[in-house]
């Protein structure tokens, strides 16, 4: 992966998040590329990674505990992937990594949280097609019957070991770890979670994770530079895609269609706009 595209103009930004989103074999507009937006350039990981210097061990202590408490609140989910997607989305620490299909969503993530107005933002591009190639023959020969790059909870769910007296753990997801045995790296996958509620559709959201918890996920790409780049969002244009996100009808407000992500659009809309350059 080269180092990171710092485009120093709004025009430059969307040109640079649009690359190579002409599909020949479709003759469509049809990115290979999915996006993940931080306010800063902080490391890629996971929140299981940051809870834990030992993720393997606590995140089956993590699910399982979900699964018991949850149940006071939702339905029984039909799987393990089902319970992370849904603990990921409410914040239970995964080895989930949010990301988009959309770049004006993932820009609206690398711009909306004040307290990082002072840093470059940034917007990972990781390239979709290009991950589900390197797969693990099993893997990526299912993808190909179901003409997808991406897998749902169900697909997932069909590939469990069922080992007989396993832990429940152990037998939903094991065969992650003696895939990436034979394969001999560790692997990515790209889930796209149940429309469980209105901000996973309207963030058009999916999830990445690696076959192994504690493998980095940046440390990961870094080794496979071809796979993803990184597009700079400068600290002092993220003022300026704020606005014009605004004007896209890209905000808290339609990506959280409730009334915190109302009031937390107004409150940001209606703040008074911090000094800037005199000259625009």
């Amino acid at each position: 992966m080269t180092g990171p595209i710092r485009p120093t103009s709004w025009s430059a930004l969307l040109a640079a998040l649009q690359d190579d989103d002409w599909n020949p074999q479709l003759r469509r507009f049809r990115s290979p590329y999915v996006f993940r937006g931080q306010g800063s350039a902080a490391p890629l990981t996971t929140s299981l990674q940051r809870l834990s210097e030992q993720p393997q061990e606590v995140e089956r202590h993590l699910v399982r505990a979900f699964r018991k408490y949850a149940l006071a609140a939702v339905p029984a989910q039909p799987n393990v992937w089902a319970w992370l997607t849904l603990g990921q989305h409410h914040g239970l620490p995964t080895r989930l990594l949010d990301w988009t299909y959309s770049p004006l969503v993932a820009l609206h993530f690398a711009t909306n949280d004040s307290r990082h107005d002072h840093e470059d933002g940034v917007v990972w591009m990781l390239n979709s097609a290009a991950c589900a190639a390197r797969l693990p023959a099993p893997l990526a020969d299912l993808l190909t019957r179901e003409g997808s790059v991406v897998f749902t909870t169900d697909l997932l769910a069909a590939l469990s070991d069922g080992t007989p007296g396993a832990p429940a753990f152990d037998a939903e997801i094991g065969w992650l770890e003696r895939l990436e045995r034979e394969a001999g790296e560790p692997f990515l996958l790209l889930l796209e979670p149940p429309s469980i509620d209105q901000p996973i559709v309207q963030q058009s959201a999916l999830f990445a994770l690696l076959s192994s918890p504690d493998a980095v996920p940046e440390q990961w790409l870094h080794a496979r530079p071809h796979l993803a780049r990184q597009v700079t969002v400068p600290r002092e244009l993220k003022a300026e895609v704020r606005d014009r996100l605004d004007q896209f009808n890209v905000t808290e407000r339609t990506l959280f269609p409730d009334l915190h992500g109302l009031s937390r659009w107004l409150r940001r809309y209606y703040q008074p706009a911090a000094d800037g350059d005199p000259d625009r």
